[in-house]
């Protein structure tokens, strides 16, 4: 049976990979007899996206909403989604229970690293390299042996823009250099490997590529950034393809698209003004953090995060230490928040598309820590932002650091099978799992 080499670009949207830069790209082009789209998650994230392609389960069923949850019944204890968050079987298990070997690098979340039949080396959320990130353990010592230092991730909300791009070049020879690596010296039936990088410039670059860009400055010396990057992964998947061997069936794939985000509305300050949340006393500066002890929770009914999308928590008396939201009054008060966020509009009062469900209407299933709500402001055009004090809720930039882009629904899938992949409108996520992977393991 051939093997299968899955080639996860995160982020990556069908109008740079199929159109803007197609004819620049030509070893995925030549990787890509068949290609189609793809409908990301809800929600529309890099954790939990790959972990739905990869067990087939909604996020809801895995639990999983985002790199960070809050505990039930605390006001801001929170942990961090991991690897030992994802109790579903993954494509690499079935694999293994089949008898068959497996690559896994960089698949979110997978650190801490689980034992496999083959080898795993941990993705972005692992703290650094003092920190054991592979499985077998022995396999750091070739991984640093090879890099000199192996980089899992960057810091990409950055004014410095000649070092991100800097980090971003290293980030892809690094991972690149290692995948080459482990393709063509180890043995393996299915390798997945997800590169962050491109995910990391279009949040850095974005506004310099994109001229429909709300603050496109113009002509300007990093124009030319995301180009560039694309052709140098263009160069580095075609020497992992090479490395992988000729008969290999190779999908590549992204979890998400990106789009120019116009900017963020925070969140918190306009449940303020609308009177679902008290505070104490009003902030000093722009900016302030929605903390515990400056919430007068007597008063409150509801606070949010902010992020690509914004989880809503409901005050709820018996759950939260100091809620006041009578239980039953709980759907009458999460329909009524429903219809006010959806009449939020622009900055000029312009209409926006806002979409915001309750967890129970997105999935089968739903475990783990759940929002109370979840919202996506003018279909992710806008990002919420969780901190206060602002003049205006509406802010031209992230609040967490310069930030160009936001996730958008549709991503990219393409194959060099055409009986992997089809040229048909689309794929969902969820269904990668059984439609793709499995059966180029099961050699169905």
């Amino acid at each position: 049976m051939a093997k299968t080499l899955v080639i996860g670009l995160d982020s990556v949207p069908p109008r740079i990979l199929y159109e803007e830069l197609a004819g620049e790209l030509s070893n995925i082009s030549s990787l890509s007899e068949a290609r189609s789209t793809l409908t990301t998650s809800h929600p529309p994230i890099t954790i939990p996206a790959w972990m739905v392609m990869m067990t087939g389960k909604s996020p809801g069923e895995l639990g999983i909403y985002g790199f960070r949850h809050r505990r039930k019944g605390t006001y801001d204890s929170v942990y961090i989604a991991d690897s030992r968050s994802v109790r579903e079987e993954k494509i690499w298990d079935l694999a293994g229970k089949l008898g068959r070997r497996s690559i896994v690098i960089g698949v979110p979340p997978s650190f801490p690293p689980s034992p496999i039949k083959g080898y795993m080396i941990s993705c972005f959320i692992t703290p650094g390299p003092h920190k054991r990130y592979t499985w077998p353990p022995s396999l750091k010592q070739e991984v640093e042996a090879i890099t000199g230092g192996y980089v899992f991730d960057i810091v990409y909300r950055s004014e410095d823009k000649e070092s991100v791009k800097k980090d971003l070049w290293r980030l892809a020879e690094t991972q690149f250099k290692v995948a080459t690596y482990m393709a063509k010296n180890k043995k393996w039936d299915f390798m997945v490997f997800m590169f962050i990088g491109t995910d990391r410039v279009h949040h850095a670059f974005w506004k310099y590529y994109d001229h429909k860009h709300p603050r496109y400055p113009g002509s300007n010396k990093y124009e030319s950034v995301i180009p560039e990057y694309y052709r140098l992964v263009d160069k580095l998947v075609g020497e992992l393809a090479k490395a992988a061997g000729r008969d290999t069936n190779i999908i590549i794939v992204s979890d998400h698209g990106a789009k120019a985000m116009k900017g963020a509305f925070a969140i918190n300050q306009w449940l303020e003004e609308a009177g679902y949340l008290k505070l104490k006393k009003k902030p000093s500066k722009p900016g302030t953090e929605l903390r515990e002890d400056i919430i007068d929770w007597e008063k409150t009914v509801a606070w949010a995060w902010g992020g690509y999308y914004s989880r809503v928590f409901l005050n709820v008396k018996g759950r939260e230490p100091k809620g006041i939201v009578e239980p039953s009054e709980y759907h009458s008060v999460l329909e009524e928040l429903k219809r006010e966020i959806t009449k939020i509009s622009g900055p000029e009062g312009e209409k926006w598309d806002n979409k915001v469900y309750e967890p129970r209407e997105l999935y089968p299933r739903v475990e783990g820590d759940a929002p109370d709500l979840i919202v996506y402001l003018d279909d992710l055009n806008w990002r919420p932002a969780g901190t206060i004090g602002w003049p205006s809720p509406y802010l031209e930039e992230n609040d967490r650091g310069p930030d160009d882009a936001v996730h958008d629904w549709i991503g990219v899938i393409a194959s060099n099978n055409r009986d992997l992949v089809r040229s048909t409108p689309g794929y969902a996520i969820q269904d990668i799992r059984a439609l793709v992977l499995e059966r180029s393991i099961l050699g169905t």
